[in-house]
């Protein structure tokens, strides 16, 4: 984690449970570092469809349309769809959830070797 903290320049690390370590980062600023990383080396597994919803609930609360009820039940349908899905708490306070559609990948290649 040190590395990958020293690579991009930003974040913190932190405990994430027993045996493992968490690097959040914690402004949008930190988040655009991150972002453009992965835009100019793009995944080449289905995590790249992880990516691709993650900037579009970034980009809602960039627009501040999380602070919305409407935003924020977007920003869960998008996590619905992301990783493992939603965790129990997250569906039961927000019943009303309807994944979006999870991009798919393939013909990914690497792009650039180095």
């Amino acid at each position: 984690m040190e590395s990958i903290k020293k690579y991009f320049g930003v974040g913190n690390i932190y405990p994430g449970g027993t045996n493992s370590v968490q690097l959040q980062v914690s402004s949008f600023k930190e988040l655009e570092i991150i972002i453009s990383h992965f835009e100019k080396y793009p995944l080449i597994t289905q995590k790249w469809a992880d990516f691709i919803l993650f900037k579009q609930a970034v980009n809602l609360m960039k627009n501040k349309e999380h602070l919305t009820k409407e935003g924020l039940q977007q920003i869960v349908n998008i996590k619905a769809s992301m990783n493992r899905g939603l965790s129990p708490e997250l569906k039961a306070a927000f019943p009303n959830t309807i994944p979006v559609q999870r991009p798919f990948v393939f013909n990914q290649q690497i792009k650039d070797t180095n």
